[in-house]
């Protein structure tokens, strides 16, 4: 039985915690913040109360796998409720189209929209489909420094197959090759932004996206995204896992590069091994024992990793219902293509956002007092960088609400409670690399090789597991990377 310390209570490291506690190892979990959950966190003011982070919930069954690790019964579990439509886009030039839960329905909206893309959703949802079953055995179910697997025959033939993953065509290329309708091509090519990353230099591999959504649906958790954290840390300790809250990890302590354990402010803590589900960047190049040194000798190719593009947040409660938007809502940009320049090239928010806005009163009637509403609303914005550290943020407001207005959606005089969370924020709150949302982005061809892995080789006996490690961002994807690096330990 090991002894095993986790650094950070976020989906992923609650993921590993229940893998490793229900296979009766003795497990610790430090959290630096009052309440677990990392960035999927959320806050509950005035009446309203809303999810700071995820809002929807695909691959179920890798929380139902989760849930039977931990041998969950029934009433233990979230219940996932179907979204539909999966989301409601605002096109620039006036256009509404809802992307129906059901294919049929979906491709019956585009093909009015676009008769001339009447089959393109099916044949793109086939292509989508091809890729997740060539690689996600690989890339998303198996960590890339087991060896054992990845010498397995069927690893080595994707290995031999790249070109039928499209990993030499970036998303853009990919979707475009498909649809003739330049509004369907923004649509799909918003895929990429799952993981922070820029479809116009992000690999096509993740066009896989729409296939997980699409074909194996969206859902939502009653209640909350929230909830679900709520019923893993109950889960966790049903089994015995010790959870310390406001309890911050200075450093991970190693001997002859091996880990120690962690370093607290009450002292140091003995661990055979630790799992950090803080920011991978973060942990190697801070927490780790001796790292600062290296980076500030310029030895560590952490610092060279790009980070995914941040977010801006408000949290907005508003007088009355909005009949026009749905659960979850996208009001696209004019240019998709500048917006990414700002974002990523020129490291300024973008002078036309994309704005989504989720609405969980829509399902949950007590997230919201009587006659109103609660407005998550997100917008992609650069990493923190020395030219945009000093932004007003706040000033953004503007541009926000006047997007909502070009779509026939104002607000502005009925907002009656409000917050805002920065990129500056995310850095603060939860050491995430220079206000990175999902860690590193995945804007290049080998992207997927660049991830921080789930075990690291040195020093021994130090795993990863997060948004930022592998396999990736996303609710599924961080609950695997638990998984994952659980998995790794007990090897």
């Amino acid at each position: 039985m090991a002894n095993v310390g986790i650094v950070g209570a976020g989906l992923g490291g609650l993921s590993a915690a229940i893998h490793l506690a229900s296979s009766g190892h003795d497990i610790t979990v430090y959290e630096r913040n009052a309440t677990a959950g990392g960035k999927a966190s959320e806050i509950s003011s005035g009446g309203f109360r809303f999810d700071t982070g995820p809002s929807l919930i695909t691959m179920p069954f890798v929380l139902r796998e989760l849930y039977d690790a931990g041998g969950a019964e029934e009433d233990e579990r979230v219940e996932l409720l179907p979204v539909d439509p999966i989301c409601r886009y605002f096109f620039d030039d006036g256009t509404v189209l809802d992307a129906a839960s059901d294919e049929q329905a979906f491709c019956a909206q585009v093909a009015a929209l676009s008769p001339v893309d009447t089959d393109a959703v099916s044949r793109f949802l086939d292509y989508s489909q091809r890729i997740y079953e060539l690689t996600s055995d690989i890339f998303l179910f198996h960590s890339l420094t087991d060896l054992k697997s990845l010498l397995r025959w069927k690893h080595v033939k994707t290995l031999l197959r790249l070109p039928q993953i499209d990993a030499f065509r970036t998303v853009h290329e990919g979707v475009q090759s498909f649809f003739h309708d330049d509004r369907l091509v923004q649509l799909f090519d918003r895929y990429a932004t799952y993981n922070g990353s820029n479809p116009y230099t992000a690999p096509a591999t993740l066009n896989i996206i729409p296939y997980v959504e699409y074909r194996m649906g969206g859902y939502y958790v009653r209640g909350g995204i929230y909830a679900l954290v709520r019923s893993l840390v109950q889960l966790a300790e049903k089994l015995g896992v010790r959870f310390h809250y406001e309890t911050t990890v200075e450093a991970i302590t190693t001997k002859h590069a091996v880990v120690q354990g962690v370093r607290t402010e009450s002292g140091i803590r003995t661990h055979d091994a630790v799992i950090s589900n803080a920011d991978a960047v973060y942990t190697m190049t801070t927490l780790l024992e001796g790292s600062r040194q290296a980076v500030a000798s310029k030895k560590h190719h952490y610092e060279t990793l790009e980070p995914s593009c941040s977010g801006l947040v408000f949290l907005w409660g508003v007088r009355g219902r909005r009949d026009a938007l749905a659960q979850h809502n996208i009001f696209f940009s004019g240019n998709y293509a500048e917006e990414f320049e700002d974002i990523f090239v020129r490291h300024i928010p973008p002078a036309d956002p994309t704005v989504y806005v989720s609405i969980t009163a829509r399902v949950d009637e007590d997230h919201a007092p009587e006659g109103c509403e609660n407005f998550f609303v997100l917008v992609n914005m650069p990493y923190l960088t020395e030219k945009n550290r000093d932004y007003d943020w706040a000033g953004y407001r503007d541009s926000v609400l006047s997007r909502l207005q070009q779509a026939g959606v104002d607000i502005e005089t009925d907002i009656v409670y409000e917050e805002m969370i920065t990129p500056a924020d995310l850095e603060q709150r939860f050491n995430a690399n220079r206000g990175s949302i999902y860690g590193i982005s995945s804007n290049s061809r080998n992207a997927a090789f660049l991830r921080p892995s789930n075990r690291i080789r040195k020093p021994r006996g130090l795993y990863l597991c997060g948004g930022s490690a592998h396999p990736g961002g996303g609710v599924p994807l961080v609950l695997l990377s638990g998984k994952l690096a659980a998995e790794a330990v007990m090897r």
